[in-house]
């Protein structure tokens, strides 16, 4: 069992409450989709290899804690368990083999 994610859900939605007050679920999915931009900026940057005299890992890693954080603040919202739903879609993603089977990854 992945351990602590349900934990900090619930931290976040404290959190969120407290400084923001009820909100609509599609607003931090909003905060998602923009900070999955700056990810994506990060990577093509450091691709591409320009502005170097930004840190694209550094970035790369903050936007990822901030889609996860507004992913679990969404998950609060809906009244979903980012634990539970993070265990049954591995559970299926890992039965997968792609290797083995290219039209639909069934063992």
């Amino acid at each position: 069992m992945i351990s602590g994610l349900k934990a900090i859900q619930d931290e976040i939605g404290i959190w969120s409450r407290k400084n923001f007050g009820t909100q609509a679920a599609y607003r931090p999915l909003l905060g998602a989709v923009e900070e999955t931009g700056e990810l994506c900026h990060a990577q093509l940057k450091m691709e591409q290899g320009i502005r170097t005299n930004e840190d694209h890992t550094s970035d790369a890693k903050d936007a990822i804690g901030d889609i996860l954080i507004y992913l679990m603040n969404y998950c609060a919202i809906r009244g979903f368990n980012i634990e539970d739903i993070v265990e049954t879609t591995w559970e299926e993603v890992r039965n997968r083999d792609w290797a083995k089977n290219k039209e639909n990854g069934k063992i």
